[in-house]
């Protein structure tokens, strides 16, 4: 599957459109970790923690993503994007989206 933040593929003719996918997780963050997370803010620096949960989060959400648009006959998905909100105080929503597509070679 290719997946592009791109609108088109370069050398590619989309040859049809299957429409909008998407992937979506949303994660609560445990309180070990925000105990953690808030100690280091107060001294700067990544938050190691944090920054590996998002990076699961975003992979799963992408698996999500191409296994919609694989079950729709796509072998691309362009324009992807991702979006990332806070719903509440524990809670993030975490969602990978593009356009499905069959795309082939330019002949």
């Amino acid at each position: 599957m290719l997946i592009t933040t791109m609108n088109d593929v370069p050398g590619h003719d989309i040859v049809e459109v299957y429409g909008e996918v998407f992937g979506l997780t949303v994660r609560s963050r445990n309180i070990g970790s925000q105990i953690g997370s808030s100690v280091k803010s107060l001294f700067g620096g990544e938050l190691k923690g944090m920054t590996q949960a998002l990076t699961d989060s975003r992979q799963q959400v992408v698996e999500r993503m191409v296994a919609e648009a694989e079950a729709k006959g796509a072998n691309a998905i362009i324009a992807m994007r991702f979006d990332t909100s806070e719903m509440g105080a524990n809670w993030t929503e975490i969602c990978a989206y593009g356009t499905a597509a069959k795309i082939a070679p330019k002949a």
